[in-house]
């Protein structure tokens, strides 16, 4: 059946500035593929990256040029990244509204439950995390931004200040080879389950010759299912975006390599809406942890969004997506 396409850019602003190692942000730029079949529609939400290269005005024109028609066989040509991402999310929501049914069913996965999803501390000097971890008790699950100098006081500050939380971590690529042992042991000794991307993708070659206190997961340095078999040695999980695989479709593909290759999965996202986060959430029912959290970091979310309880986000109705 031909649909019709349109593109859509959006700015949502946040409810406090998000600060990583790379820089810091105050709203989410996201693109908006919306295929129409002339009564139904489906839409899918993408964030560009620049560290892939990536600018909301190139994924607009990847978009526009692309479609339609607009087929899931079709999409297999286009390089993996936010562009096709929102396509296929797109393609997935049209399919469910067409034959009535959400997308778990069209997968053949039973309905979706609550995941618990991490909470973001952006990055900051050990204070102010430590206050921001203490502001939020009532959720268990903490994720921190570290930035490499200052990192060991940030991790025991905020464990000091969370005694009770789960604690992962996200250097975005700001660790060198020879902070990595002390800052590991720094993480093991507080009690971290996980530290994401510590050295830059280029270099994380060094972590083949570290013990590996805590377990080490990649992100920058993964985007789809090649190239897997090739981290085994240097890193222990993997975090699945849907911005970095090209969609769901991919998405689903790649966790199921990672668990035959032997690793654990995050599923992450980039800061956006609740409409990236729906399919994000299907995927992220299998998963070790999920950082499913942007929706509690804008200043308000779209209509029919994800409501988060207490850490929990919970599935969303068709009216938002699939």
């Amino acid at each position: 059946m031909t649909s019709t396409l349109a593109i859509d850019v959006e700015s949502w602003p946040l409810a406090e500035a998000f600060v990583i190692s790379r820089g810091a942000k105050t709203e989410a730029r996201v693109v908006v593929a919306r295929l129409s079949d002339g009564t139904r529609e489906g839409r899918g939400e993408c964030v560009p990256y620049a560290r892939y290269g990536e600018t909301v005005e190139s994924v607009v024109a990847t978009i526009g040029a692309f479609g339609p028609p607009v087929s899931r066989a079709a999409l297999e040509s286009m390089p993996a990244g936010a562009a096709r991402n929102a396509l296929d999310c797109a393609l997935w929501d049209l399919e469910a509204k067409r034959q009535g049914v959400r997308v778990q069913t069209l997968m053949g996965l039973p309905p979706l439950v609550p995941v618990a999803t991490c909470y973001t501390l952006s990055l900051g000097t050990p204070a102010e995390m430590a206050a921001k971890a203490q502001s939020v008790a009532h959720l268990k699950l903490l994720k921190l931004k570290l930035g490499g100098a200052g990192d060991a006081e940030r991790m025991v500050a905020v464990r000091r200040a969370r005694p009770d939380a789960r604690l992962v971590a996200d250097a975005n690529e700001a660790w060198t080879p020879e902070m990595l042992p002390s800052l590991l042991s720094v993480a093991s000794q507080c009690g971290f389950e996980l530290i994401e991307q510590p050295l830059p993708a280029a270099d994380d070659g060094a972590l083949a010759g570290t013990v590996r206190t805590v377990p080490v997961c990649a992100d920058e340095s993964v985007h789809t299912r090649e190239g897997l078999a090739e981290l085994r040695d240097r890193y222990d999980a993997v975090n699945i975006k849907l911005d970095k695989t090209g969609g769901l479709t991919e998405a689903v593909a790649t966790m199921a390599s990672a668990r035959t290759l032997g690793f654990k999965v995050m599923v992450g996202s980039m800061v956006s809406t609740s409409l990236a986060m729906a399919p994000a959430l299907v995927l992220a029912q299998s998963a070790d942890w999920a950082d499913l959290d942007s929706p509690l970091l804008l200043a308000r979310d779209r209509a029919h969004g994800l409501s988060i309880t207490n850490g929990y986000v919970a599935p969303s109705g068709p009216e938002l997506w699939g």
